[in-house]
């Protein structure tokens, strides 16, 4: 599917739902940092399965201009410094009223995102009006002046004054992007402005432990995490 998003732009999309009339809480769901790929597309239907309408945007739908692989599209982006915040929130903007629009949606929506996705994620939580936001080891919220671009002008982690609505964290101990100190230096700042959040940090998980089809899935770790996932938005979407 595609819909308008930011500036009127066509975005590609995937969007998966419960069957039945509902009302069914919606998420949007955005992918990481490779690409919107099949993993992607797993997960979103894994949300529909329990539960969730889920739209998940093709943020590099310009870059790929319908014709580019999405390795390609994402390639280009990193290129000239990664999407531009103000267009993704731009993009997910317009999903969320899209899905709070349908018939079948109860009017709660919530976002989850992995790798940039999670970084993405937490800055939607502080930026947009959403109910419940999910972080997947999202680098890139603590950051040094020299990490930051046109394209991403302001730490994310000084948004957090702004953040209105419960954060679930989902980290793993040996990743590089982000490091346990920085996990640790963002829930320091979530206590400092008394933020509804919970974090996990699993033991023998790197980066992108719930991806299936890569070398760093771990089967314990990932189950426990997407448990705490559909406990956290069932409490809070539901």
């Amino acid at each position: 599917m595609s819909y308008a998003g930011h500036g009127g732009d066509e975005i590609e999309a995937y969007l998966a739902r419960p069957l039945g009339d509902g009302p069914f809480p919606s998420m949007v769901l955005l992918h990481h940092a490779p690409a919107w790929d099949e993993s992607s597309i797993e997960m979103t239907r894994k949300l529909a399965h329990h539960g969730y309408a889920t739209i998940s945007p093709h943020l590099y739908s310009r870059e790929g201009q319908g014709t580019a692989s999405p390795e390609d599209a994402a390639a280009a982006a990193r290129a000239t410094g990664g999407i531009p915040d103000d267009r993704m929130l731009g993009d997910v903007e317009e999903a969320i009223k899209l899905l709070r629009s349908q018939p079948y949606s109860n009017g709660k929506v919530g976002v989850i995102g992995f790798c940039s996705g999670g970084r993405q994620a937490y800055m939607i939580g502080c930026r947009l009006p959403v109910d419940a936001a999910v972080d997947c080891w999202g680098g890139g919220v603590v950051v040094g002046p020299d990490q930051l671009n046109p394209s991403h002008p302001v730490p994310v982690i000084d948004m957090t004054p702004d953040l209105h609505c419960p954060l679930l964290g989902i980290f793993g101990a040996d990743d590089y992007n982000p490091t346990r100190l920085q996990v640790e230096k963002t829930e320091e700042v979530l206590k400092q402005y008394n933020k509804d959040y919970e974090f996990h940090l699993y033991e023998g998980a790197g980066h992108s432990f719930f991806t299936t089809d890569e070398l760093n899935y771990r089967v314990e770790q990932a189950l426990d995490g997407w448990r705490r996932v559909f406990d956290f938005l069932g409490r809070h979407l539901a």
